[in-house]
């Protein structure tokens, strides 16, 4: 019980900043709760969790999402804006979700539970932070481009990028937020595109990966339950925080952390 607490609080607060969640609860069940979890099992755990903190942005952002939900189905009347945030959606989320099913696939050859290679994750983590704190830190300024500026390239890009945060340590909001500032989008819109491309992601990554593979137990729920309050209740600040600060340095603080925690296990 106290495990699930600290996992879902751990996930609704992590979500909405540039640092991996998932690669924070991946080092918390594999040197912490010591879990007898495959890596694969983990990341299902991990997406099943993501649909709390996606049930606090759906209420974050239900004016948003409702205007385009109106917008798609008046999709030929929706304003030439509306029409490319829908495009950049529906091209974000095809693409990164048929990659991130190739590499769950890829995965799921992985049968060792994640405490028996518990040093190798962290050290994998670790460089996944490396990376994802030197994209943040390579960003100096937002840039100019807002919604009206996307194009059917930035769709395509972004939902590469996105796939790539199954890897553990990736952090989703942190690559997919980089590569729109370099695209140079300003931070403003960069976030909001961010996590408006999380929602049907995640929604069809439940569904289409998740109904099928995962036990609804009191303390899966609880977890599930814990990331939606944390997530609800932090999301407007930490949102604001991630727009006047570079969370580059923390990140690799964090990475650096972590591969001497690996050298230590």
């Amino acid at each position: 019980m106290i495990e699930s607490l600290i996992i879902g609080a751990v996930q609704g607060v992590a979500e909405w900043l540039p640092v991996s969640s998932e690669g924070i609860i991946f080092l918390m069940k594999a040197n912490l709760f010591a879990s007898t979890e495959t890596l694969s099992e983990a990341i299902h755990y991990s997406l099943f969790l993501h649909f709390g903190t996606f049930l606090a942005a759906l209420v974050y952002f239900r004016k948003k999402v409702w205007f385009l939900l109106k917008a798609l189905f008046k999709y030929k009347k929706a304003s030439e804006e509306d029409q490319k945030i829908l495009n950049f959606l529906i091209l974000g989320t095809l693409i990164s979700g048929l990659l991130g099913i190739i590499f769950l696939e890829i995965i799921e050859k992985i049968t060792v539970d994640i405490s028996a290679i518990a040093q190798i994750i962290t050290i994998i983590i670790a460089i996944m932070l490396f990376i994802t704190a030197y994209l943040q830190l390579r960003v100096k300024s937002s840039g100019y481009k807002e919604e009206k500026n996307l194009r059917y390239f930035d769709g395509i890009m972004i939902g590469v990028v996105q796939a790539f945060a199954v890897l553990p340590g990736l952090s989703r909001s942190g690559l997919t937020v980089s590569a729109l500032l370099m695209s140079k989008f300003n931070k403003q819109s960069a976030l909001q595109l961010s996590f408006l491309l999380s929602l049907p992601l995640v929604l069809a990554g439940n569904i289409v990966l998740n109904l099928d593979k995962f036990s609804f137990s009191f303390n899966s729920l609880l977890a599930l339950l814990t990331s939606f309050v944390f997530g609800w209740l932090t999301i407007k600040y930490l949102l604001k925080l991630a727009q006047k600060i570079n969370f580059g340095y923390f990140v690799l603080f964090f990475a650096i952390i972590t591969l001497l925690a690996a050298l230590v296990i």
